[in-house]
């Protein structure tokens, strides 16, 4: 990383991140060009492992990707921030971010509702139930996290 003054190293800081984030961008192997899909996201952090979870139409491009290779890359960003300056290089953008590599998978019916509890809990403390016909029509997906690096400029 070459602004090692925004680099963050700490797992539990960025954690913190991921928690901030509602949107997740992952990125597949497509045949002359990445493949970038923006989604909804949820995330654990335990034993020293970065989990992320996704949620999606059992069907499609994102999951035809994944059934040809399942190693995949991710971003997420937040705290974004305007700072003005006198003249256009003086202008910066406070932010944070976490960029990272890892397997997907897709999880089985005995995990979805665990997974999509967690996905859940990202964005409401609420408590929430799911429909057993609506989770059996979804795809779950596990996403974990092999390398991660982060950045604040806050």
């Amino acid at each position: 990383m070459r602004r090692k003054d925004r680099e963050i190293t700490q797992p539990e800081l960025i954690y913190e991140i991921i928690k901030k984030c509602d949107v997740c961008r992952i990125a597949f192997f497509d045949k002359d060009f990445p493949y970038i899909v923006p989604v909804n996201f949820g995330a654990t952090f335990e034993n020293g492992v970065f989990t992320l979870y996704f949620h999606g139409a059992d069907a499609g491009k994102k999951m035809a990707l994944l059934q040809q290779n399942n190693a995949v890359a991710f971003e997420m960003d937040c705290k974004h921030t305007l700072i003005e300056g006198q003249k256009g290089c003086d202008y910066t953008m406070k932010y944070q971010s976490v960029c990272g590599t890892g397997h997907l998978q897709k999880l089985t019916e005995e995990q979805k509702v665990q997974a999509l509890s967690i996905i859940m809990k990202q964005y409401t403390d609420k408590e929430v139930s799911f429909q057993p016909e609506r989770v059996k029509a979804t795809a779950v997906l596990k996403l974990t996290v092999e390398q991660i690096t982060a950045k604040s400029n806050i």
